[in-house]
């Protein structure tokens, strides 16, 4: 899947509330539909560490294994993808999560890459 680059970071505020604009929304529903097919038989109920690596499309002179340094920032892409994780019955609480390694590239074969080990 060519990884979402919407992220939680671009809620909305209108008469006081927040919301997600449709392309969150999206990235989120992407999100859950792939990670869904991965969800382990049990729970994750304490501190793990997650390896994610993000590999988009290439464009422009890229090349593929080369590290992105655009947008969007690791840290808004994790945000969302570990929400959706909670979502899908990854682990009991995100704050589980007590090391993380976060990786963008440019790609020629694009997706979300992730490890997840119990610490």
């Amino acid at each position: 899947m060519v990884p979402p680059t919407a992220t939680a970071q671009q809620h909305k505020i209108s008469k006081g509330r927040f919301y997600d604009p449709p392309e969150v929304k999206a990235a989120r529903a992407k999100l859950i539909a792939n990670l869904a097919r991965y969800k382990p038989a049990d729970k994750y109920t304490g501190p793990v560490r997650l390896v994610t690596k993000w590999c988009f499309p290439i464009t422009g002179k890229h090349k593929d294994g080369e590290y992105k340094y655009t947008r969007p920032d690791t840290d808004n892409l994790q945000k969302l993808l570990k929400d959706c994780m909670t979502a899908c019955g990854y682990w009991v609480d995100d704050a589980l999560v007590c090391s993380e390694v976060v990786e963008k590239f440019w790609a020629a074969v694009p997706g979300i890459y992730i490890c997840i080990d119990a610490i």
